[in-house]
């Protein structure tokens, strides 16, 4: 099951899909039980204290003292669950905007999703599991809708991102460098700390035509990724220590090198197995679809951004968000913008 975190997590899906600050409709006029006014709906101090209790449980599970009312970290921790209600608060109204709709049937399914992947379709665990949270069920379900709107508003805004063929092509041609190999070969070798060790085994190993190799390897090499298979790896060129890139590649095949110094390891005695394979490039049909995918995402992201810091800077406009007294985020999530504004101004 999701859990939020003590501060970050309480901003969930913000960096994704959601502003501080967004579009919005009208707007109406505080209640008393309200602690902000986003657009025309209502967020009130029940919401904001169901968020509180929901960090006090996530602070107790990890084992943290919850700060005090009153204390830095306590307003800070009261401005990221004002700040995620009032984006959750924004969301409902810019989904509606842009026809995205969660229906009740779509937050019943994820949450069974949940308990059949979380919890075996236990009821009571997954009760308890809410309980540990601060939640009720009904209170989950409302994380849920969030969760699931975030997503369908994402989709709905990215959902004509499309990269051509040539831009694939484009990428993959600037940066061919990414997707060629360097020589590579097979090896085997036996890692010792200390040199009179390394002349010994090599020598027993030129006595006995490499023969031991392997069961020298496993009893005395200091690699513990090599050793249990024998000393054997495949060795790209470049990624070793010099002394090892150069001994190994510069070995004919089946021939053993004379014990080689490390100073950060020790002493190498290497094989080589296999003939030095050549550099090769890997095909743009091979990578192509990943480098769609990449390119896709990166913009879709842009897309995202735009739209909300679009969304942002008109819903901060004058009267599209009232705060009770105190209950204003520190920093003002507008804050931001009011800066710009000012700052155009003046030039």
């Amino acid at each position: 099951m999701r859990n939020l975190a003590p501060l970050a997590l309480l901003t969930l899906l913000v960096v994704l899909v959601v502003a501080a600050c967004g579009g919005g409709g009208g707007s109406a006029s505080l209640h008393s039980s309200d602690v902000i006014v986003v657009g025309g709906q209502h967020v009130s101090k029940d919401d904001l204290n169901v968020m509180m209790e929901r960090a006090k449980k996530s602070y107790e599970t990890n084992k943290q003292k919850f700060p005090k009312p009153g204390t830095k970290e306590y307003i800070a921790l009261q401005g990221q669950a004002l700040t995620y209600l009032l984006q959750r608060a924004e969301l409902a109204q810019r989904a509606k905007d842009i026809g995205v709709h969660v229906s009740d049937k779509e937050i019943n399914d994820r949450v069974d999703l949940v308990k059949k992947q979380s919890y075996g379709n236990d009821e009571k665990k997954f009760e308890a599991a809410l309980k540990q949270q601060g939640l009720t069920v009904d209170q989950y379900k409302t994380f849920e809708q969030f969760q699931l709107l975030s997503e369908d508003v994402y989709k709905k805004v990215t959902g004509n991102v499309h990269v051509s063929d040539a831009t694939v092509k484009a990428y993959y041609d600037k940066n061919k460098a990414i997707y060629k190999q360097a020589q590579t070969r097979d090896v085997r070798h036996i890692l010792v700390k200390s040199k009179a060790l390394a002349a010994k085994l090599y020598a027993e190993l030129v006595a006995a035509h490499e023969k031991n190799f392997a069961k020298l390897a496993k009893k005395y090499s200091q690699d513990p990724s090599s050793a249990s298979k024998g000393g054997k790896l495949t060795i790209t060129k470049g990624r070793q220590v010099p002394e090892f890139d150069k001994t190994a590649f510069s070995l004919g095949t089946g021939q053993i090198a004379k014990p080689v110094h490390s100073g950060q390891y020790g002493w190498f005695i290497i094989q080589a197995l296999s003939p030095v394979r050549a550099p090769s490039t890997t095909p743009l049909d091979k990578v192509k679809a990943s480098i769609r995918q990449q390119l896709e995402q990166t913009k879709k992201n842009e897309v995202m951004t735009n739209w909300i810091n679009g969304m942002q800077k008109s819903f901060c406009k004058p009267g599209r968000i009232k705060y009770q007294a105190g209950y204003t985020p520190t920093p003002d999530p507008c804050a931001q913008f009011t800066a710009t504004t000012a700052a155009t101004a003046t030039k």
